[in-house]
């Protein structure tokens, strides 16, 4: 489809703040696909164009924190595998279910995991306590990385909140890690994506520009300043996203209340 050059430049823009904010906390599609649907594209290449862009998003984010030492590579490599593995069958699993009944179940997750970094002990970029071990942290990968693959959503929030809470990583190293593990992630499911033939190359490729650029500069920023940035990001992006997951009519949620109240 045609886009003119106007709007892939505001799209170029709306990348570039998203990876940004994608970097630091997650939640960068509460932007892009937003912005994607009202440039004209159908949802499913909606979906598709913006697995390619922000593939470029988490790369550069990954090689930002690689670069100061922040990823394990070591001890992080079976659960990245572990995450495309998940996200490949969570995008096969899409051609075959209907995602629909999980659009009422994910705003309750964010809002619980909002309440989390509100009301937990202040978070600090040091290491605390491991509660689980590494069949645990494969699991949780693939569950993530299916997720993403089936739906999208809050992933990077989710394995940022399972990094910290139960396998201890300081906020910092835990939104470096999850930028590798959504990465992989995001490859698998653009994959199968590419391979249905619903990518939009020219608006993606574009886009992904403005994504490389703001992944940089927010892995820099959560470098730099560490918990005091991540944990209200969190915060804001979790809530935003709940908000737009329910301000949808035809979200299960939405419409159940709706009907309590009518």
């Amino acid at each position: 489809m045609d886009v003119g050059i106007d709007i892939i430049a505001l799209l170029v823009g709306v990348a570039f703040l998203a990876g940004t904010i994608d970097a630091i906390a997650g939640g960068g599609g509460l932007l892009t696909i937003p912005a994607l649907l009202a440039a004209g594209l159908p949802p499913v290449a909606a979906i598709a164009t913006n697995k390619l862009q922000s593939s470029f998003g988490t790369g550069g984010a990954v090689f930002a924190f690689a670069r100061k030492g922040q990823i394990d590579f070591k001890r992080f490599a079976l659960p990245a595998l572990a995450s495309f593995t998940g996200s490949a069958t969570g995008a096969f699993l899409l051609t075959l279910i209907d995602p629909h009944f999980l659009s009422g179940l994910i705003p309750l997750l964010l809002i619980a995991m909002a309440a989390y970094f509100l009301l937990a002990p202040k978070m600090t970029d040091e290491d605390r306590h491991v509660l689980a071990g590494p069949p645990l942290l494969l699991a949780m990968a693939f569950v993530i990385g299916g997720y993403d693959g089936f739906f999208g959503p809050g992933t990077g929030s989710f394995f940022i909140t399972g990094l910290v809470a139960v396998f201890g990583l300081g906020v910092t190293r835990a939104v470096a890690h999850t930028k590798l593990l959504n990465f992989a992630s995001n490859v698998a499911g653009l994959a199968v994506l590419i391979a249905s033939g619903h990518v939009v190359w020219t608006v993606g490729l574009a886009m992904a520009v403005g994504a490389l650029a703001g992944g940089q500069v927010g892995a820099h920023t959560a470098i730099r300043f560490g918990a005091g940035t991540v944990r209200p990001l969190l915060i804001v992006m979790c809530l935003g996203l709940t908000a737009k997951l329910l301000a949808d009519p035809a979200n299960p949620l939405t419409a159940m209340v709706l009907g309590w109240l009518g």
